[in-house]
């Protein structure tokens, strides 16, 4: 299959400034720039590098849900069930950019485009179940309802995943140029809800914890988790917010080509991170954080990983 490539758009440099030592670097700079944005071997380290970085992450997920103490949580809990969405969609992500050659390259951009942000919703989802999971333990430590909050939680996830699938369905059968950037704007304004989420909740859970009494070195552990998962939350969700905005009105950052490796590597390697807070998800999520149950579900707090 040739790989066809998007040219970067053109630049002009004024006359009198094209013999200063800055421009010839600058010059210099963004030739080594397309030549390796050209470069097939390039593109195979880069995409072929995230394949094995998502897979690598999804393996250790996998195992560590597996394992022996992870067997005696119950299998419905907020924990389990955000461990397995994350180990879900960062396989989707490791088969994505194994074939990245087949995927990049689709006829029908429509094609790239679900396979490309598919993953991304369902991160959303998995990540969001810890912020469900923050918000019943704080309202239920502040005396406030809780029985709405999983409601709040389907009801927004059933109605961004049907926004997005109606965005793809209009793009398979009209195949406009406006409605992509417009895809894209959706997916930053649906990671602005998940960092707007952690900021709220994570924020609030981690002021609360901070004015309780710290009596063991677990304790403090679990203060100290919840507060990096979500600053890490937060900054992550918070690039892709940017970055993707920032790609839907200047083809030069676009994601969803072949000849962007270097772009889409460190891109998507920060998104990597993201995906490595599975592993971190249940030590958060652990009875060791709070005793006592969330709206009388005792499998929320069950899970004994990680106690001290």
């Amino acid at each position: 299959m040739m790989r066809k490539l998007v040219p970067s758009s053109p630049s002009s440099l004024p006359t009198a400034l094209a013999g200063t030592p800055a421009v010839a670097l600058a010059l210099a700079m963004r030739g080594w720039w397309e030549e390796v944005n050209e470069s097939p071997a390039w593109q195979d380290a880069a995409f072929f590098s995230l394949s094995a970085a998502y897979a690598l992450v999804s393996a250790v997920a996998l195992v560590y849900k597996a394992g022996p103490d992870e067997m005696v949580c119950i299998l419905a809990t907020l924990s389990s069930l955000a461990i397995a969405c994350s180990i879900d969609q960062n396989s989707v992500r490791a088969v994505v950019f194994g074939f990245h050659a087949h995927v990049f390259l689709f006829q029908t951009r429509v094609y790239t485009l679900v396979l490309l942000d598919l993953p991304g919703l369902l991160f959303f989802s998995t990540y969001t179940l810890l912020v469900l999971f923050w918000a019943e333990i704080y309202h239920q430590a502040k005396s406030l309802p809780t029985d709405k909050l999983r409601i709040i939680y389907m009801a927004v996830n059933g109605v961004i995943y049907v926004i997005q699938v109606c965005i793809w369905i209009y793009l398979g059968t009209n195949d406009s140029p406006l409605l992509v950037p417009v895809s894209k704007i959706f997916i930053s304004v649906v990671s602005f809800l998940a960092l707007l989420g952690f900021l709220i909740y994570g924020g609030r859970l981690f002021f609360m914890l901070r004015r309780f009494p710290i009596e063991s070195k677990g304790r403090r552990k679990k203060l100290y988790e919840v507060g990096t998962v979500t600053a890490i939350c937060f900054t992550c969700f918070l690039i892709r917010c940017i970055v993707v905005a920032m790609s839907s009105f200047d083809p030069d950052l676009s994601l969803e080509v072949l000849d962007h490796p270097i772009l889409d590597f460190f891109y998507y390697m920060v998104s990597s991170i993201k995906s490595s807070l599975s592993l971190v998800l249940p030590r958060a999520c652990s009875n060791t954080l709070f005793s006592g149950t969330v709206n009388g579900d005792t499998s929320l707090c069950s899970c004994p990983i990680h106690s001290p």
